[in-house]
């Protein structure tokens, strides 16, 4: 047999009955097996009878099968308790074997003992206080039903209450009758009829001054006895009260001890030389020194947790006069387990003075004394590298006059919702503070001489401390080399969008200062599915991701997807940078890319970028489609298994959505094409069209058309090909390359002509004649806008017959015919109200106010254009709405009202200068017109 002594195996039978390994607290599920565990427990070391158990576990209620049963609880408990010797088979029974003090209820004796035994009161006051904190709440809490172990839980109720006596007594020894008082108030409530407690609570009082309460407290619990019991006090309480109501010297309080002097503390380790920034983060610290409680600084690997902890923590040691600890607790280390709480105490109470002696065994009593001997100080403890709040908990100071700065690659959240503690969230350092780290490292000279080339640097370092102190040490050592040849070493392993694609660069010799070694430490804690989708996120093309892509890239449902993403950006792996949103730096993208291609097989990685681009395209469709719901030209394959598209159900709903997502739809369209997704890139890049037109990204347009037609020519799509010519036609017409417009939308209409698509043709015939009109080609443009009606009618495509209707009506008032263009204009207006498309019917208000501006109807006008552009807001049509105000300045200059012009012309010019218009020019000129009127 082997013994498991010293194993860090411990019940606890001083509230719910548990298992506390070295992982933490176990739960022991079922009632009769936490009763067989408990009748152990309170023979431990000694055998229990196979007869004996099965009478208290299951008494009068005995099955057939209870030696059976009895076995297989006991191996259920052998798992628990982690060791397969743990409870020895011995006959008669079984005994467990856990080691010396196994359980709270031999730890609690063994205190209660020592406190009888010293003749020191701080150290009787110690062990007391050691041995009360093992209660949890009531004994054996949840074995109810067995009357002997109803009976175990009556003996170790009462063994609390003496404990609780016994501290009492001992601390009022040692002067401590201030502090007492809430205390002794609890448990009088608790124990109303205890003469001794209310003794103790009647003298608290007394020394703290406060004599006519510690009188009404004697009377209370007369007038209790009397009521309830029908007796007096005892001649000891009536004793009592007579000498506090004489201000007897005998009861007085005891002439002050000073505990031995123990030294001060000094643990912290040297701050870093080089330590740069972090104004923000150092100032929350500055705020919380008067504070007490515990501060966790989070952060992703290598951003500089411990520098920030370390280096503040020296700045703040004079506020902290009794001492500075400080724990490595090696959460994350490569080399080493993570350090056990009871060792970090341990360490803790013999850097306070503690005798070996002194130093309990059982780690709930360790955490008491540690406690009880900070209390009343002023200490600074530092907690390294934690890994979890289990391992943090046991150290928390507990008093008030104590701060805990914790630091973590997890955010530690328990830690904030059950201890308050203030969570400094540490991010990657800002573009200036990544400058003058590189300063700091390499001298000003150099950084000064050569300043393009440091910012490269840090933006290829992702601004992490750690990367940077790698690279700057190549460079610090290498004093030939110039900061531009280091950047270049650095461009060299970009990848394909330009992001860092290799660490090799990032290795300063040993796994402290390797940037992938030190990465690896976090995701050694990941279940497998955050490992999984870690390795996954790294085919997204980024900038960010939405929780609903990131469980489409995994191919789970959105609700299987929320833990895991919680999982990752507790570890900081990756960080939830705005509510619904996620990123990852490029090095951790870097690094997650390497642990793909290792561990991910190709099929599965060209899966995940399938289900991706199905999300991305199928949302923005359904997206598209609540903008432009009579404009849908292409039909999608539906989703691959796995993929859940978003469906925004309003306009506004579907223009957030693009607004969010562009970033990542532009990254996804090159994306789809480089691995072989032609269909999903011209199709993705004609979803999107829509919106970067009314949005006035004429140049993301323009470059996400030609990949698409790059794209749909590979693979002889020419329903596609007509798509993204008519689109760059498009595009190329707001940029003013009208002859490229042209040559497009010409071979649009004849792909569109080539696969019989009617409705491609007759959209194709009314961009012609928009060109036309921009050229000033007012005939030829009505002449094209005609024959789109025609087309239009052929498909019944109301929406399309309302829009076409407007260009006629338009292009009528362009040539002077403004009767015939408020005609058609107004039928146009009833089609798309019919309809109705919001974007449509804003157009036309707009060329109605138009109409009436020439008529001379300029109030008319105003109105029409104040219709338009409240219209525009709504489907934020921002070119439109600048060139509706416009149109409105003219008519309010008309109306001699200057003011409202100004304004108008004002709001025009900053949307044209945000979309970088050429038609801002023309607005200027008209403002300087305005203004020098008025001088004149």
């Amino acid at each position: 047999m082997t013994s498991t002594a010293g194993t860090g195996v411990r019940v606890r039978l001083l509230g719910p009955v548990e298992v506390v390994v070295a992982d933490g607290p176990q739960a022991v599920n079922g009632l009769r097996r936490r009763a067989v565990l408990a009748t152990l427990a309170l023979h431990a070391g000694r055998v229990v009878s196979v007869d004996r158990l099965i009478d208290v576990v299951w008494g009068d209620d005995l099955p057939a099968t209870a030696a059976n049963t009895l076995q297989r609880h006991v191996s259920y408990l052998r798992g628990v308790l982690g060791e397969p010797g743990s409870i020895v088979a011995r006959q008669p029974g079984y005994l467990l074997d856990t080691g010396p003090e196994s359980t709270d209820v031999q730890a609690a004796e063994r205190l209660l003992d020592r406190a009888r035994r010293t003749s020191d009161r701080h150290e009787r006051v110690a062990q007391l206080t050691a041995a009360v904190a093992l209660w949890r709440g009531p004994p054996l809490a949840d074995v109810a039903g067995s009357p002997w172990l109803e009976e175990q839980a009556e003996h170790l109720a009462r063994l609390r209450l003496e404990a609780e006596r016994a501290l009492v007594e001992a601390r009022l020894s040692v002067g401590e009758h201030a502090r007492l008082v809430p205390g002794l108030e609890r448990l009088v409530r608790e124990h109303p009829f205890d003469e001794q407690l209310h003794a103790q609570l009647m003298l608290a009082l007394y020394r703290d001054g406060r004599q006519g309460e510690a009188v009404a407290t004697y009377r209370r619990l007369r007038d209790t006895l009397r009521d309830n019991l029908g007796i007096d006090p005892s001649p000891r309480l009536r004793d009592l009260e007579c000498a506090i109501l004489r201000q007897d010297t005998a009861i007085a309080a005891p002439a002050p001890t000073a505990p031995p002097q123990v030294p001060v503390a000094a643990q912290l380790p040297p701050p870093v030389p080089t330590f740069t920034g972090r104004d923000a983060e150092l100032a929350a610290l500055d705020a919380l020194v008067d504070r007490g409680g515990a501060v966790v600084i989070s952060g992703t690997a290598g951003v500089g947790k411990t520098a920030l902890a370390v280096h503040w923590a020296h700045r703040a040691a004079e506020h902290f006069p009794d001492g500075q600890l400080y724990v490595n607790l090696r959460g994350f280390d490569p080399g080493a387990a993570p350090t056990a709480p009871a060792r970090a105490l341990h360490g803790f109470l013999e850097a306070l003075g503690v005798p070996a002696a002194r130093m309990p065994s059982d780690p709930d009593a360790m955490v008491s004394l540690y406690r009880t001997t900070v209390a009343g100080r002023r200490l600074l403890v530092v907690l390294d590298n934690a890994r979890d709040a289990e391992q943090v908990r046991p150290l928390l100071p507990g008093s008030p006059d104590c701060l805990a700065i914790v630091t973590s690659r997890n955010q530690l959240v328990p830690l904030v919702v059950t201890e308050s503690a203030q969570p400094v969230p540490l991010d990657l350092l800002s573009p200036g503070e990544a400058r003058d780290l590189l300063v700091r490292r390499l001298g000003e000279r150099q950084v000064a001489a050569e300043p393009a080339a440091a910012d490269d640097i840090a933006d290829r370092c992702a601004r992490l401390p750690i990367a940077l102190a790698v690279v700057a040490a190549r460079a610090a050592t290498n004093r030939h080399f110039s900061l531009a040849a280091v950047a270049g070493e650095l461009s060299n392993l970009a990848g394909v969008a330009g992001e860092v694609s290799n660490l090799d660069a990032f290795d300063g010799g040993d796994e402290t200062t390797n940037v992938r070694a030190v990465f690896s430490w976090s995701c050694r804690t990941l279940s497998p599915p955050a490992a999984r989708l870690f390795r996954l996120l790294s085919l997204h093309p980024g900038p960010d991701v939405s929780a609903p892509a990131v469980a489409s890239l995994a191919g789970v449902a959105p609700p299987a997807s929320g833990p895991v993403l919680t999982e990752l950006t507790r570890a900081n792996l990756f960080t939830e940078h705005t509510y619904g949103r996620y990123a990852f730096h490029d090095l951790l993208r870097a690094y997650a890319a390497g642990l793909a291609d290792e561990a991910e097989p190709p099929a599965e990685r060209a899966a995940a970028v399938h289900r991706l681009l199905d999300h991305c395209l199928h949302t923005a469709h359904a997206a598209d489609l609540v903008l432009h719901p009579h404009f849908s030209e292409i039909s999608l394959a539906p989703p691959r298994e796995g993929v859940t598209p978003e469906r925004p159900r309003s306009k506004a709903a579907a223009t957030a959505w693009f607004t969010a997502e562009l970033p990542v739809l532009l990254a996804a369209v090159p994306l789809a094409a480089r691995s072989g997704f032609e269909g999903h890139t011209w199709r993705l890049a004609w979803t999107m069209a829509g919106f970067l037109h009314r949005q006035g990204h004429w140049q993301d347009w323009l470059g996400t058309q030609r990949i698409a037609l790059a794209a749909a020519s590979r693979i002889g799509d020419q329903a596609g090909q007509g798509h993204a010519h008519r689109s760059l036609g498009l595009a190329c017409s707001r940029l003013r390359r009208y002859d490229e417009a042209d040559d497009h939308l010409r071979r649009a209409f004849d792909l569109f002509t080539a696969v019989g698509d009617d409705a491609g043709r007759a959209h194709t015939c009314l961009n012609l004649g928009q060109l036309a009109e921009r050229q000033g080609r007012y005939q030829q443009a009505l002449t094209h806008s005609r024959r789109a009606l025609t087309l239009f009618r052929g498909t019944d495509n109301r929406a399309g017959q309302g829009y076409t209707l407007n260009a006629v009506g338009w292009q009528e008032a362009l040539l002077g015919n403004y009767h015939r263009a408020l005609e058609s204009c107004g039928a146009a207006l009833g089609m798309l109200r019919e309809v109705d498309d919001v974007q449509g019917q804003a157009d036309t208000w707009d060329s109605l106010g138009h109409a009436h501006h020439q008529l001379g109807d300029d109030r008319r006008a105003v109105a029409c254009y104040e219709q338009a552009l409240d219209l525009f807001t709504q489907v934020q049509d921002r070119y439109a709405e600048a060139g509706t105000y416009a149109n409105l300045g003219r008519s309010h200059r008309a109306l001699a009202d200057v003011d409202a012009a100004r304004a108008a012309w004002r709001r025009a010019l900053a949307i044209l200068d945000d979309l970088g218009d050429a038609d801002a020019e023309a607005i200027r000129v008209d403002l300087d017109q305005l203004d020098a009127a008025r001088l004149h």
